[in-house]
């Protein structure tokens, strides 16, 4: 094992401790392939999934794998065709068995934060689907929930706007202005600090995901 796996096993073996005084259950895996294993795992036949629009899930091929089992109903909200059919979606994963998700970022002490523009998906993350997955990699772990707060505005807002191709100040320039556009995509800023009923689970992944 070398020092930076070595670190990042004990990095994860913390955050799930402070994860477990949270009421959420935390996992660790070390590498991205094991972390698809570990996602079907928890997943029973016959259960309803979608996720947000996390390109960490996409990334790792999660989406594609479910799929390939045959025993699970799948909302894929990337099929929609129409504006009217995505709303339609976004409105059925309130009832879905499972919502996964990635984060913005996530504190040492076990605080998930997360930045929305349309809210969908702090939505459902906050209230509807039976269980939430939250699949992150280790390079969104952060000191401080300040700290965390900072990298979904600093990092992947910035990112993400560049992602989407939309009109945003931190678009132009890569800094965050703490803005007022029109489309900005900074709307909701939700932070997970307790899991009512233990409805969240955590899989850590020792690798760099998303953004």
């Amino acid at each position: 094992m070398t020092p930076q796996e070595q670190r990042n096993e004990l990095l994860a073996k913390t955050i799930i401790k402070n994860l477990k005084r949270r009421h959420i259950e935390g996992f660790y895996c070390p590498s991205g392939e094991e972390a698809v294993k570990k996602v079907s795992e928890l997943i029973a036949d016959g259960s309803t999934v979608t996720w947000g629009g996390t390109m960490t899930v996409r990334d790792l091929g999660i989406p594609e794998h479910l799929k390939g089992r045959g025993t699970l109903e799948i909302i894929d909200r990337d099929l929609a065709e129409t504006l009217e059919e995505r709303q339609a979606m976004y409105l059925r994963a309130f009832s879905a068995d499972v919502y996964l998700s990635s984060a913005n970022a996530i504190s040492e002490d076990g605080v998930i934060v997360n930045i929305d523009g349309a809210g969908n998906r702090v939505a459902a993350i906050t209230w509807g689907p039976k269980k939430v997955i939250f699949v992150i990699g280790l390079n969104k772990v952060t000191q401080t929930v300040e700290a965390a707060l900072s990298r979904a505005r600093g990092t992947a807002s910035p990112i993400n706007s560049a992602r989407f191709d939309i009109k945003t100040p931190c678009k132009a320039d890569g800094v965050c202005h703490n803005c007022n556009s029109p489309e900005c995509i900074c709307n909701y800023v939700h932070f997970l600090r307790n899991s009512p009923k233990g409805r969240h689970t955590v899989i850590l992944v020792g690798e760099n995901l998303g953004y």
